[in-house]
This record gives structure tokens, C-alpha cells and sequence, in this order.
């Protein structure tokens, strides 16, 4: 995803399909597992889009590869579970994608922005889009080849946005809110209809807003753990050919490469 968390692309594509189709009879869903061995329960409807995607992905990675480009994978909190805005958080993540390229150098570094690279159709779950995610992650060797690094956000990259200072944090982000409500008439309906709050958009980007409070980010972290811990073992790799992992624009200590956290959509399914 998150994900991306993807769970918000889950759901705007879920509510998409709603508008536009009458229901239609779910098919059953499936357990499908990675080559890290990473289980989600996923609906047998989508397999074909989630194949189609990889490769396309794929060859997106290769392409920026031929360019002599180091790939870089974002993650990011796209949901607005806990308060946020799904496009505002769209916008975040494409800002702290040119932010990560400009740093680098744009002709030297090219980042995978999950939200904006694979969509699949009405319906689908954070399921579907993990075991995407996971499956583009891995590489087809299993050993994350096509990455260079990962990239993290954290309240930084969010801060960056709102302009925050670290002065009156709380109340930058509400004259944002007033601003929006005033200028965006979506955003003004998703207010009244009750779906943002002020006080939990306040919360949510002066607090939370980072990738420890996403599903498809935890996830995200376990799988660039595993893949170190294959790549530490490896005989033709070992420890010097970690991939990096950045939090927060920092690179991550010692330990945390070895660190996992809480599951998001990982799970098979129960019968």
C-alpha cells in the first residue's frame, strides 16, 4: 500500500463499483501465499487483474532500471481510518515521492508510489492489494531485486506538507481544514456528511500520521525484514546487501532491521 494502507483504495474502489453496477454475487475467497510465505485471503475474481499489475509494475521497475535509476518503494498511510482524508493523504504521498527523487537527484532515483501505481477493481480488499504488494516486493527471485531501499513516512514527510513548524502545530492544521472546507466542495460534503471531523483531522495529522498506524505499512515493514533476513543468509549476499530502510527521511539503526511489528492483512483464509 499501504499501504498501501490500501485499505482506503479498497474502499473508494468498492464504493465506485456500488455507484455505477448492482451487486453481484461474491466468488469464494482463497488463501494465496508468497514466496515469503506471506498468506492472504484474497476473492479468485481478482487474480487475474493482481497478475496483470505485477507485470506491468514489473516492467515500470525495469524501464526506470534501464535508466540507471536506484528504486525506491514508499510507503504510506493512505486510509483515513483514525481520522484522516483520503486524498489529501494522495497528495501527501505524491509530495513526499518528489521530495524522496529530489533529494536523491530525480535522474538518479525513481520511487514507487503504491497509491498512484495499481488500482484494481470494485470491490477489491486490503487482501487483494497486499498480496499485489507483496508479490512486487519480493522480486521474482523472492529476494526483493527490483528495490533498492525503502522509504517509510513519517510525521516529518506529513509535517512537510502542512508546513509545520513545531509552533502552533495543532492550529496550522485546523486553518488548513477551514481552508479546504472553504475552497473544496467535496471536501465541504465529506465534513457535513460527518466522514471528517475537525477535530479528528487536528488529531489524526498533528498526532498520527505516520506509518505506524497503517495496516498495509506494517505489513510493508515485515516483508523488508524478511527479505534482509533472506538476504543476510544468502551465501552470494550476506549482511552488506541489505536493502536500506529509511523512517522519517532517517536511515533506521541496526536493530530494527531485524524488528518486526504487528500484522495488517496478513492472515489465510478461514473456512
Amino acid at each position: 500500500m499501504s499501504s498501501l494502507s490500501v485499505r482506503s483504495l479498497a474502499f473508494a474502489a468498492s464504493v465506485a463499483g456500488t455507484l455505477i453496477a448492482p451487486a453481484a454475487a461474491h466468488a469464494a475467497p482463497v488463501t494465496a501465499c508468497t514466496a515469503l510465505n506471506l498468506c492472504y485471503c484474497i476473492n479468485s475474481d481478482n487474480r487475474a487483474a493482481i497478475d496483470a499489475n505485477i507485470t506491468r509494475i514489473r516492467q515500470m521497475l525495469a524501464d526506470e532500471r534501464g535508466r540507471g535509476k536506484s528504486i525506491g518503494y514508499l510507503s504510506i498511510p493512505l486510509s483515513p481510518a483514525g481520522g484522516g482524508y483520503f486524498p489529501v493523504n494522495q497528495e501527501i504521498a505524491q509530495q513526499a515521492k518528489d521530495n524522496i527523487e529530489k533529494r536523491f537527484g530525480a535522474q538518479s532515483a525513481w520511487m514507487l508510489n503504491p497509491g498512484a501505481a495499481g488500482n484494481l477493481p470494485a470491490g477489491a480488499s486490503g487482501a487483494d492489494y497486499m498480496y499485489m504488494w507483496t508479490t512486487v516486493l519480493e522480486g521474482p527471485r523472492g529476494m526483493g531485486e527490483d528495490f533498492d531501499f525503502f522509504y517509510f513516512t513519517g510525521p516529518t514527510d506529513f509535517g512537510r506538507f502542512f508546513t509545520l513548524t513545531g509552533e502552533g502545530d495543532f492550529t496550522r492544521i485546523e486553518a488548513y481544514f477551514d481552508n479546504r472546507a472553504a475552497t473544496d466542495p467535496v471536501f465541504k460534503k465529506a465534513v457535513d456528511d460527518g466522514k471528517v471531523t475537525k477535530f479528528g483531522f487536528r488529531n489524526y495529522y498533528g498526532l498520527k500520521a505516520s506509518v505506524s498506524f497503517s495496516y498495509g505499512s506494517h505489513d510493508e515493514w515485515n516483508i523488508a525484514r524478511l527479505l534482509n533476513e533472506r538476504r543476510r543468509g544468502a551465501t552470494d549476499l550476506g549482511l552488506a546487501s541489505q536493502l536500506p530502510v529509511l523512517f522519517d527521511s532517517q536511515a533506521v539503526n541496526p536493530g530494527s532491521y531485524e524488528s518486526p511489528t504487528a500484522s495488517g492483512d496478513v492472515g489465510r483464509c478461514i473456512n
